[in-house]
């Protein structure tokens, strides 16, 4: 089993493991939001960041222990550990920021003090209107524009990705503040409702179709390399999340290609087509 996506930490875990994993008790967890505006996903305890969860994404909690969580994410079903403090009540989504970055206010004014920064993705339950604002279900205000109903997705990755251009590299980031290029095809399909592991290695298995030898490249593609992944904006070019730039770029895709071989990345291992 794969750890990432395995809920048990010999301690505890999920029910629908028993008989499958050893763990000293079987649950079934309760759901938790997160509350906090963006949190590290951890492989243990003050561990090795893996992924990032974004303010209001649902986890199921298995194990609190000494301030820490042991967490399944709804998104996707990654597994690790993350601080206690960041989890708030469970409440359903009905919007989403559909924009690079916003702030919730603690007033329907923007002159107010902003509360907490959020990153595209971000996840809100909206309770009111106050005209260019709406209020959260924990008092807050976010401007109108800037978020999107959960049953309305963006129709194309590509888009999607490109509101990232220039973000920060930042390895298993899933944030506007620093994303990586896994995160980067996991925030653009799951924005269309597809979807999408955590992962390069996880998208590469689970996602599309392998395109035929020849095939011409077309917007929305993915092209995967051993441990990378970027996305097609037309037949000629990618954006990716990289640290050759350390940031979310723009790359001829022969370029690209040549450049991955020529610093021992290989060559591209499958081309697929959601």
């Amino acid at each position: 089993m794969d750890r990432r996506l395995t809920p048990a930490n010999g301690r505890v875990a999920a029910a629908r493991l028993k008989g499958l994993v050893a763990a000293e008790r079987y649950t079934e967890g309760e759901a938790r939001r997160i509350g906090a505006d963006l949190v590290d996903l951890r492989d243990a305890p003050g561990g090795r960041r893996e992924r990032q969860l974004l303010h209001g994404e649902m986890v199921t909690v298995y194990e609190q222990r000494d301030g820490w969580a042991f967490v399944e994410a709804a998104r996707d079903g990654y597994v690790g550990y993350l601080p206690a403090a960041a989890l708030a009540a469970p409440a359903e989504a009905t919007h989403f920021v559909c924009v690079p970055a916003s702030h919730l206010y603690t007033a329907p004014d923007i002159r107010r003090p902003e509360a907490m920064g959020l990153s595209f993705g971000a996840r809100l339950r909206i309770v009111s209107g106050h005209g260019a604002f709406h209020e959260t279900d924990g008092g807050l205000f976010v401007p109108r524009v800037h978020i999107r109903p959960v049953n309305r997705p963006f129709s194309d990755p590509a888009t999607v990705a490109q509101l990232f251009f220039g973000a920060p590299y930042l390895w298993g980031g899933n944030s506007i503040r620093g994303i990586d290029c896994s995160g980067l095809v996991q925030a653009a399909h799951l924005a269309c409702g597809i979807p999408c592991p955590g992962d390069s290695d996880l998208q590469e298995a689970d996602l599309g179709r392998p395109l035929p030898a020849g095939e011409p490249l077309r917007r929305g593609d993915l092209l995967f390399w051993k441990g990378h992944v970027a996305l097609a904006v037309d037949g000629e070019t990618l954006i990716h999340a990289n640290a050759h730039h350390m940031a979310v770029a723009y790359e001829p895709v022969e370029a690209a290609t040549a450049r991955i071989a020529a610093q021992g990345g290989g060559p591209v291992t499958s081309r697929r087509r959601v």
